[in-house]
């Protein structure tokens, strides 16, 4: 049953909505430190900047015409009105363009191989009146984000998203033009993304919470918005969107043929909040912190065949008994580092699909996590 803080705020947030006027703010609850997690709103671990500073030095803000605050670990992105078919409205960010002069006019990431996924389920076709973008799907942000671990922490027991996609809703959208944007929805008369920390119709911002990382050995700060998988969608506190799955490229980066990039979650790192070798969805459901996943790339290190994507396929990790048994159980923070421990027989598995050549061969899970790179320490 929601409180009458929750009612009031989606109550605040129609009626921002409907004048497009006021400053709509969510409190930042957290987590609970226990085995369930539930709440309407920003949810972030009890954790989260106190056992991974971010930045040692200054970091470098990938995103331009945005506000970045690395204590907070937010960042403020210009908000953009649209309508549904139906007429309603529709708040939504642009943090990645297929197309590098658009990119660069947004001041956003430019990711070529999302144009791979076009003709799938998991670009939205839009049209365009009246300067604005008209969506054939939205979201429902009106249920409340719930985790209950599962007799070993994970896989959770229960795992309800706190908000979904329709039939026809995917954060990836062309008009027809052979370019594609991501452009997850973050508001609209149900309520607002549980990311949003604060947002602002009448200045057209909103200021939403990020995710720690790793890339090869130094910290990344991502926007997790969407997840085709329940469970992921409720761990990363974002949209389900099952179409997103569609994207081509399980278990590759073909940048011809790919949309996808590779993520790395560590499943039964080391737990204990203070812990410097703290990690894993583990860790994450008992409410230490962010499970600390490493990327295989990130949008400034491309090179000439450019390969990132906001489009992450997830390849869960898991530590085999006997790597715990001789304490090799540790933080990991390179996919080269991953890769190597998986090939020694260290790390298995946690996905059953296809092999990845990128990570020694670690397999797939079979679902795609949507969370552009803000930052890199």
């Amino acid at each position: 049953m929601k409180t009458s803080i929750i009612i009031n705020r989606l109550l605040a947030v129609v009626a921002a909505l409907s004048l497009g006027l006021a400053l709509v703010s969510c409190g930042n609850s957290g987590s609970q430190s226990g085995s369930s997690v539930g709440s309407k709103g920003v949810i972030t671990s009890t954790a989260s900047t106190a056992d991974f500073v971010f930045p040692l030095d200054n970091p470098e803000v990938f995103l331009k015409n945005v506000g970045f605050d690395a204590v907070a670990e937010t960042i403020t992105l210009p908000l953009y009105k649209g309508m549904t078919q139906k007429g309603d409205t529709a708040w939504f960010i642009i943090t990645d363009a297929s197309d590098r002069a658009l990119a660069e006019q947004l001041g956003v990431n430019w990711a070529p191989k999302l144009a791979n996924a076009i003709g799938t389920a998991a670009v939205q076709n839009v049209g365009f009146m009246n300067n604005m973008i008209i969506f054939q799907g939205t979201v429902d942000f009106t249920p409340d984000r719930f985790l209950m671990a599962g007799p070993n922490v994970f896989p959770p027991a229960t795992a309800m998203p706190g908000s979904v996609g329709d039939a026809a809703y995917s954060p990836l959208i062309t008009k027809g033009d052979g370019i594609v944007l991501n452009a997850p929805q973050v508001a609209n008369g149900t309520g607002l993304h549980d990311k949003v920390v604060n947002i602002r119709m009448d200045m057209m911002a909103v200021t939403m919470k990020l995710t720690e990382g790793f890339y090869h050995d130094k910290g990344i700060l991502y926007l997790s918005t969407d997840a085709s998988d329940p469970v992921a969608a409720t761990l990363e506190a974002a949209t389900l969107a099952p179409n997103m799955n569609a994207a081509p490229g399980l278990a590759s980066n073909d940048p011809k043929s790919s949309a996808r990039a590779a993520i790395v979650p560590i499943v039964n790192g080391q737990t204990g909040v203070g812990n410097p070798d703290r990690q894993g969805l583990i860790s994450a459901i008992l409410g230490e912190g962010s499970p600390l996943n490493v990327t295989e790339i990130h949008p400034r290190n491309s090179g000439e065949i450019p390969i990132y994507s906001p489009f992450w396929d997830v390849h869960p990790a898991v530590w085999t008994d006997a790597a715990i048994a001789a304490g090799e159980r540790r933080l990991v923070k390179h996919h080269e580092d991953i890769a190597q421990l998986f090939e020694n027989g260290l790390l298995v598995s946690g996905g059953s699909g296809p092999p990845n050549p990128v990570l020694g061969g670690l397999r797939a899970a079979g679902f795609i996590v949507n969370c552009p790179i803000m930052a890199l320490q």
